[in-house]
């Protein structure tokens, strides 16, 4: 079942989420989040409101206020005609307009596969500026066309400092090689200043990353499970079966990390239902502290309405082996397992999970950028997770949908 009582937290995701999503409709967003379309855009309109935005919803408006601005029909019949040719000489224009930006939208599309950014977009409208009016390419792209100009002028000194790349990416080759691939760009740095020559280690890194030359740099494996030799013992309860009868029943959840720019990471701490997979609590911190993994649990119980008789199994950290988290079980009613110390296999489902988070939000990239960034992605993920994803163990159904047939089957047994 949805939950009912949202926290402030989640209102302001679902809203930024909206906000932050181009093209995206209330319908949609609130599909994905797993919630009434009127709950969202009240939240929406209230948050617009608080900050002084005014009501109008540009994405619902602007045909009707198109159709507002047009004259009212004559009743002359040959006036009628000129209005009527003078608006199909318009919706032509118009229709030519759109016309021109769809084809450089779509020959965009290809041009920025490998990336879009400010300097690719002014060369994209150099390239095209023989078969579109440079204005209407600027408008597309959203450039100004007097900073393409300024970029057009500096043609012969960008192609001066391509020359000189391209003979320092030689000599770093060289330095690269001789080091056996290991030398990263602070390392051929010092080289190329062992020789005499006077350069920005930024220059270096730059260069290397943009020929494509890397030292060997090991991924730094961040240990989230550390274990309190002081704690209590917990039984495994669970032994490996990861799966139950009825929803609610037996939960499981772990801590994972998000890595975020410059080497810093995001934690997050997860609770999913045994029956259908679905993520019923999860909390986002900077931290690896116990209040991650009790506001995950905490959720957990507000969404389903609390956990009393339920089974929640974890591995050893040591979040899971506080004091302050066993009173919060033994405050929800909730009985602990933990599985053996060091074995992944134990929670092996989290493990799954967390990793088929990464690798559909990461997308092959090494972080998620800033902080901002990442909790709204992963915030997206997961709803949409329960409300649209389809799960290999429910039969490839969602989780919201697993559990939906699954009561509607016992109301039908019932009768």
């Amino acid at each position: 079942m949805a939950m009912k009582d949202y926290s402030d937290e989640f209102k302001a995701d679902a809203v930024a989420l909206y906000e932050s999503t181009p093209g995206a409709t209330y319908k949609d967003i609130a599909a994905d989040l797993g919630i009434n379309r009127a709950t969202l855009r009240e939240w929406v309109l209230r948050d617009r409101d608080r900050r002084g935005i005014a009501p109008v919803d540009a994405r619902a408006g602007g045909a009707a206020s198109s159709r507002a601005n047009q004259p009212a029909p004559s009743s002359d019949p040959e006036m009628r005609i000129r209005q009527l040719e003078d608006r199909v000489t318009e919706l032509e224009a118009s229709e030519r307009k759109l016309a021109t930006e769809r084809d450089i939208l779509r020959k965009a599309a290809k041009y920025f596969a490998g990336g879009d950014e400010l300097v690719s977009r002014f060369q994209f409208v150099h390239d095209h500026r023989d078969a579109y009016e440079v204005k209407r390419l600027c408008q597309v792209l959203d450039v100004n066309r007097s900073s393409y100009y300024k970029w057009l002028g500096g043609a012969d000194a960008r192609a001066a400092r391509r020359r000189e790349d391209q003979a320092l990416a030689e000599r770093i080759r060289r330095i690269h090689a001789d080091s056996g691939g290991a030398y990263g760009s602070p390392r051929v740095t010092a080289e190329l200043r062992e020789t005499g020559t006077r350069i920005n280690h930024k220059r270096v890194a730059r260069v290397m990353r943009t020929h494509g030359i890397a030292g060997i740099r090991l991924r730094r494996r961040v240990r989230t499970t550390i274990a309190d030799p002081a704690m209590a013992i917990v039984p495994d309860l669970f032994q490996r079966d990861f799966n139950a009868p009825e929803p609610g029943h037996k939960y499981m959840g772990d801590i994972t990390y998000l890595p975020v720019a410059s080497g810093e990471f995001l934690y997050l701490a997860t609770v999913l239902d045994c029956f259908s997979r679905k993520v019923v609590g999860w909390s986002i911190a900077d931290h690896m502290r116990t209040n991650l993994v009790a506001d995950a649990l905490r959720m957990a119980a507000a969404t389903r309405g609390g956990l009393d008789g339920a089974v929640f199994h974890s591995d050893h950290g040591s979040q899971y082996g506080s004091r302050a988290f066993a009173d919060l079980c033994s405050d929800l009613g909730v009985t602990r397992s933990m599985g053996s110390v060091g074995s992944s296999a134990d929670n092996a489902a989290c493990e799954s999970f967390h990793a088929s988070l990464k690798r559909e939000t990461l997308r092959g990239s090494r972080d998620y950028g800033d902080p901002d960034t990442c909790r709204m992605t992963v915030f997206a993920w997961l709803t949409r997770y329960n409300t649209r994803r389809r799960h290999s163990a429910n039969g490839h159904l969602s989780p919201n949908e697993y559990e939906h047939r699954h009561h509607t089957a016992k109301l039908t047994l019932a009768a």
